[in-house]
């Protein structure tokens, strides 16, 4: 990882649980959609990746659906509108 991605993956991982994956991830995520934008495959295993995780951190918790809902709502807006994707009003907060 280059510095900026360190600053970015220390305050991603101040959380517990499989949290520290998570934030990784979508570090590197953040990093194909800069820096290899055109390689769409990685981007969507990527992508999928972090929604198992996603979807396993919560089926572990059970009870934040909430909270669920507003993770799913920041990796589509993190990933989905640096690519160009139009999401309209499916994010509301």
């Amino acid at each position: 990882m280059d510095e900026t991605e360190r600053l970015d993956y220390e305050r991603a991982t101040e959380v517990e649980g499989i949290d520290g994956e998570i934030a990784l991830l979508r570090v590197k995520i953040k990093s194909l959609v800069e820096c290899d934008s055109g390689n769409l495959s990685l981007i969507m295993q990527a992508t999928n990746a972090l929604a198992r995780l996603v979807v396993t951190k919560y089926n572990i918790s059970k009870g934040d659906k909430q909270g669920v809902k507003e993770t799913i709502a920041n990796v589509l807006r993190d990933v989905a509108l640096p690519l160009g994707i139009g999401i309209g009003s499916a994010i509301k907060k």
